[in-house]
């Protein structure tokens, strides 16, 4: 059964949790850590997000998200698609 969908507003704060596909791990070096560290700041100042807590292991992390702009989808979009293409090139894949 599909979860619910879920509700955007200004100020809403989020549990946010992400899984690798496939098992795989979304950290596989200190560098991707740092780097992913690094893109989430990004999108916060892109964003207005603020993290009250995360949690990054080698396949899931967890989030605790305040979005002031109720912008969760775009503010997620940019997160991964950045550290996607900084991720693929550094460790010759693609996709």
């Amino acid at each position: 059964m599909p979860r619910k969908p879920r509700v955007k507003y200004s100020g809403a704060i989020y549990h946010l949790m992400s899984r690798a596909n496939g098992k795989r791990e979304h950290f596989e070096t200190v560098v991707d850590r740092h780097d992913f560290s690094k893109t989430l700041a990004e999108a916060c100042e892109k964003t207005g997000f603020e993290i009250h807590a995360y949690c990054l292991m080698r396949n899931p992390f967890h989030l605790v998200v305040e979005t002031p702009n109720g912008n969760l989808v775009a503010g997620m979009r940019w997160l991964f698609s950045a550290y996607t293409l900084r991720f693929n090139p550094r460790h010759k894949r693609f996709g």
